[in-house]
């Protein structure tokens, strides 16, 4: 945990942090299960001083450089990001094509398939029908 301003840049003092823990496990990492006083540690401090006078300029050349590629992972991201999106809009406007298509052609089914069950009706009953007009006509004309 480390206090600092407000204005401070959040990402230097993620960079701190990371700095100081790297260190302390490079120095101590395999002598902490050894410890038995409460400062063992103490030697370390120099360490951390020297770290923060780098770290309390954010004007420093290296803080900038810092903070310059946080930004630049930062803009990588967003691009990437945004090019998913984009990449996504594309795909949903393909599926929204094949989707009306499939729909004009299932329509277009639907008035062919009415279309067909009548012809077979008629082709059906169309002999009957006519045979039964021939009866009617014939039994009219005989009639009368």
């Amino acid at each position: 945990m480390t206090f600092c301003e407000k204005g401070y840049p959040s990402s230097l003092s993620y960079s701190y942090l990371e700095e100081i823990a790297k260190e302390f496990e490079l120095q101590f990492g395999r002598d902490m299960d050894r410890v038995e006083r409460p400062y063992a540690f103490i030697k370390f401090d120099t360490f951390i001083q020297k770290t923060k006078r780098v770290y309390l300029d954010t004007r420093t050349s290296r803080n900038i450089d810092r903070l310059k590629d946080d930004l630049h992972d930062v803009q990588q991201i967003f691009r990437s990001n945004l090019e998913e999106i984009l990449g996504r809009g594309e795909k949903l406007e393909t599926l929204n094509a094949h989707s009306s298509a499939l729909r004009s052609e299932s329509k277009k089914y639907q008035e062919k398939a009415v279309m067909l069950n009548r012809i077979s009706m008629l082709k059906t009953y169309a002999p009957l029908v006519a045979i039964f007009l021939m009866i009617v006509i014939y039994l009219y004309w005989k009639l009368s």
